[in-house]
């Protein structure tokens, strides 16, 4: 039997790169890239000036056709990720579109050595060329990947260096005071032309809604659900609100006119991620930057109350093993209601006995270790408890005078002063009197020509005394803070009586909320109920 021989047919490959034509053999399809890293005045020239060059160089050059310039005008070299013509010049390259790349330099190619290599050696198994013209290196020639990993670490250590300048010259600004802001995204302020913080007057009045929603007893959740019912917008013109803006809003200290400055920082210069500062970096707190939206006194209570409802989860003998509780905002007495045999909360809850549902509150925690714990509490109907409250609410605002007046009473015990408080030019007059004392000793003892026991026995008394006056001043100013906003709030109770009539037919959660502090379950017949104004009120319980 013969054998047949064996025929092979070779199947030609389909070249799409043939890497062994030069490149100065054949018609090249060129293009440029350019970028400037900022948007600053003074580099945009830079920019136009690289695609005007770039433009007049390849459309010169009658080996050469245009394939176009891209160009990323104000976008970071230290990564492509966002560089959008960058990854399109890629793209066509890699398509045929493109035989060699010009580019300025590699710092405007690229400051990341990964990113950098990792594009070259990419185009450069396509015998895609980029020449870098400062440095004079064709990715194509024998020498030029060592070059270009050479300059590209380089490059990334310069921009090592100007991401810590930056970094330097802006804690030099926070220094200073100099408040940067994104206004784009900040509900109340804008800027003026010196880069100040000024009021928005129509978002600085949805700032005080929402923090007067928060001291009523509004949850972020209502609140997010009340300011979507009314169609008001966020500061970036969406329709939906996120609990997380609320909650970042009620407690960024800019609404009461101060700024703390670096409250994160960036930890890694490639990659720009920014971490919350824990203290790693300095942080520096600036009073009084700018116009206030909220005042100060209610900025601090919406603080209080953002406590008060964070330390409602159970106290550990009534929390089961990693169980928290939630804040409601449905219930005004939720967290208020005390026990007045353990001191922990009251808690609101539903009986069902032959069919019949019944609400009361009872002490937590007897309901959850049992009589042993908390054996004397009283179980009070929800019906007389809200009656009871609404009582005493009437009592006082019946009387609104005489509520004002012993508000008025307990804002001096704060201040604990009777005395008129020294005037701020005062301090001012005596610090200069004190100072040019010692600048008189000063010079006495130059002209002396000797240093003796006596002179510094009177410099340290004179040093002793200024900073005395300094401390004196110091602690005047906080009283002053103090009193007015004592004054604030006693005009805002004032105003609020005013429009409140003294027949309350039901219970208003609202009005609670506005102003009951505590309700202290003394037994099954009476009740201690305390005001946010100090006003403690001994209220009798009535089942009938």
């Amino acid at each position: 039997m013969g054998t047949t021989a064996k025929k092979v047919s070779v199947i030609p490959a389909k070249v799409q790169f043939d890497t062994s034509i030069k490149l100065s053999d054949k018609m090249l399809k060129v293009a440029a890239y350019c970028r400037v890293s900022t948007d600053e005045e003074e580099q945009d020239s830079s920019y136009e000036a690289q695609v005007e060059y770039y433009t007049n160089k390849i459309q010169d050059n009658p080996n050469w056709k245009f394939a176009g310039i891209y160009a990323d005008d104000g976008k970071s070299g230290t990564n492509t990720k966002k560089r959008a013509d960058f990854k399109t010049m890629v793209k066509d390259a890699l398509n045929g579109k493109i035989d060699m790349i010009l580019t300025k330099s590699v710092s405007r190619f690229a400051r990341n050595t990964v990113d950098s290599l990792v594009t070259i050696r990419e185009l450069k198994a396509k015998n895609i060329a980029i020449v870098f013209e400062k440095e004079g290196v064709n990715t194509l020639e024998g020498t030029g990947e060592i070059l270009i990993t050479i300059l590209s670490s380089l490059a990334q250590e310069e921009s090592r260096n100007i991401s810590e300048n930056v970094r330097w010259g802006i804690a030099r600004k926070f220094e200073k005071g100099k408040v940067l802001v994104n206004c784009a995204k900040f509900m109340g302020y804008t800027k003026n032309e010196n880069g100040d913080l000024i009021i928005v007057p129509k978002e600085a009045e949805i700032v005080r809604l929402i923090y007067r929603l928060y001291l009523e007893g509004y949850s972020s959740v209502k609140i997010k659900k009340y300011l979507e019912d009314r169609e008001i917008k966020t500061a970036t013109g969406q329709e939906r609100w996120h609990t997380t803006v609320i909650d970042n809003m009620l407690c960024n200290e800019k609404y009461m006119g101060d700024a703390l400055l670096q409250k994160t920082y960036t930890v890694d210069f490639m990659t720009k991620k920014r971490v919350v500062n824990n203290g790693i970096v300095p942080q520096y707190y600036v009073e009084n930057d700018h116009e206030a939206i909220i005042p100060k006194e209610i900025y601090y209570r919406v603080q209080e109350e953002r406590m008060r409802r964070a330390n409602l989860c159970k106290a550990a003998v009534t929390r089961k093993k990693n169980q928290k509780s939630k804040y409601s905002s449905l219930y005004a007495l939720t967290g208020i209601v005390i026990c007045g045999k353990c001191g922990h909360e009251y808690r609101r809850v539903t009986w069902s006995r032959n069919g019949q549902k019944k609400i009361v509150w009872r002490c937590s925690n007897r309901l959850t270790n049992g009589v042993k714990k908390c054996p004397n509490s009283e179980t009070i109907k929800e019906e007389a408890l809200n009656r009871a409250v609404m009582e005493a609410i009437h009592k006082i605002t019946c009387d609104d005078r005489e509520f004002i007046e012993t508000f008025r009473q307990n804002v001096i015990s704060v201040i604990n002063t009777k005395e008129a408080l020294r005037e701020e030019e005062d301090y001012d007059t005596l610090l200069k009197n004190k100072q040019e004392e010692m600048l008189a000793l000063i010079m006495e003892n130059a002209k002396a020509g000797e240093y003796t026991q006596e002179f510094d026995a009177r410099y340290h008394a004179i040093a002793e005394e200024i900073q005395s006056i300094k401390k004196n001043q110091t602690e005047t100013r906080k009283r002053e803070e103090t009193l007015r906003e004592c004054n604030q709030r006693m005009y805002e109770i004032d105003d609020f009586l005013r429009t409140t009539t003294c027949r309350i037919p039901e219970f208003d959660n609202d009005l609670v909320r506005r102003l009951i502090s505590t309700v202290k379950i003394i037994s099954e017949e009476k009740l201690m109920i305390q005001f946010k104004s100090g006003i403690v009120v001994e209220q009798e319980i009535r089942y009938d």
